[in-house]
């Protein structure tokens, strides 16, 4: 198995993509840990081999802080926290902003800063972003502010890498295009007119449909899996054909 002995840490793991990383990754043989900040999402892994929950508001870094202490050691983490704001630059405001950053750049900041010295002392490790094809890669209607903190995170990302790639620490992001998660349904849901949003979700796809999240799994299993150790830096599009 690809991550046989491995030890991975997941943010937002509840559901979604974040789920679909979890459950792959402990498919490889990996010791996962799926952290969320809602609980009864977790419940899902009861009876799933290698795999232990544990709540975690990313939001709050003595918690993050606590939470990596109580891992004696880590390969990998997966930063899939994040949310998606609505609206172009007249409609954003300050709060959409500040919560935009916190959740989507802030955590992964101190993530990488808490888990960073074990991997360190460990020999390396591998960090892995949630990025967007809705960054510095490609603006999209509508996603002013969170267009503007994936790009933050594909900067974010590059940095890291740019810092630690003599130490054999890799750092990359994902990209992916439009997913069918919950938090897709939310946004769907949240429209005037649901039918016609998914119909426009669905038609900015070259595919002609949304990607599923176990679709997205494999590159965060390649990440993480010693297969990918020549790599870092990089920020991989899953979009569906979005960037060609």
């Amino acid at each position: 198995m690809r991550l046989e002995g491995k030890t991975v840490l997941v943010t937002a793991a509840g559901q979604g993509i974040g789920k679909a990383a979890v459950l792959a990754m402990a498919a490889e043989g990996a010791t996962v840990w799926a952290t969320d900040v809602n609980a009864a999402l977790l419940e899902g892994y009861a009876g799933v081999e290698r795999v232990h929950t544990a709540v975690l508001d990313v939001l709050n870094k003595d918690a993050i802080t606590q939470q990596v202490a109580q891992i004696s050691h880590l390969d990998a983490l997966f930063n899939c926290a994040g949310y998606v704001h609505s609206g172009s630059i007249l409609k954003a405001t300050d709060a959409d902003w500040e919560f935009a950053f916190n959740l989507n750049v802030r955590s992964q900041y101190w993530m990488i800063q808490a888990v960073l010295p074990k991997m360190l002392a460990s020999g390396g490790g591998s960090i892995i972003n949630m990025a967007s094809v809705c960054s510095s890669v490609r603006g999209l209607p509508n996603r002013f502010v969170y267009g503007a903190s994936k790009a933050a995170v594909i900067g974010l990302t590059k940095s890291v890498a740019a810092d630690f790639v003599g130490q054999s620490i890799r750092c990359n992001c994902i990209c992916p295009g439009t997913v069918d998660t919950p938090s897709l349904h939310d946004r769907i849901n949240a429209e005037a007119d649901p039918v016609q949003a998914r119909k426009n979700f669905v038609a900015r796809q070259p595919m002609g449909r949304l990607a599923q999240a176990h679709e997205i799994a494999p590159i965060i299993v390649f990440l993480a899996s010693d297969e990918s150790v020549f790599a870092t830096g990089n920020a991989y599009m899953v979009d569906g054909g979005m960037t060609i």
